[in-house]
């Protein structure tokens, strides 16, 4: 767990400075029809964020919780991530790391062992959720990081 702890802190060490360089024009362009542009992937980690967020703090409070399936597409196209200037996603992206980082370095260590499910699925453990999520926020951030396409 100490791992997924260590990287997530280098992500919002290294990561914000990086996000805030690039232009705002860049951020909006998609790469080709039906891709999400750098500004799109940012808001799905910014959903990622939030949903892991209530996940981990309701995952707390009880051993074991149910959640609904993530529908990734739907979520980022209602709520406009293409509209929004960039500078401003970047901060909420940053805000909500550095306060996720915050409620899981104060996890006493047997939460770890609470159980999460999705959408029917079978449960993980909140570690597994807490390390899956760290992967995927640095998947998603080497997207964005990748030279655009004109």
């Amino acid at each position: 767990m100490m791992d997924a702890i260590y990287r997530l802190a280098g992500i919002l060490e290294s990561a914000p400075p990086h996000l805030a360089a690039i232009p705002e024009a860049e951020a909006s362009r998609r790469p080709a029809p039906g891709r999400w542009s750098k500004k799109e992937i940012l808001g799905h980690l910014i959903d990622s964020a939030s949903n892991n967020h209530q996940r981990i703090v309701r995952t707390l409070l009880v051993p074991r919780v149910e959640f609904p399936a993530y529908a990734q597409e739907s979520w980022v196209a209602v709520q406009g991530y293409a509209d929004e200037p960039w500078a401003d996603l970047v901060g909420l992206w940053s805000a909500l790391n550095r306060h996720l980082l915050h409620v899981i370095r104060n996890m006493g260590e047997a939460a770890f062992c609470h159980e999460i499910a999705f959408g029917g699925n079978s449960p993980i453990a909140l570690s597994a959720l807490i390390s899956g999520y760290v992967n995927h926020l640095e998947h998603h951030l080497e997207q964005i990081s990748a030279p655009s396409q004109t």
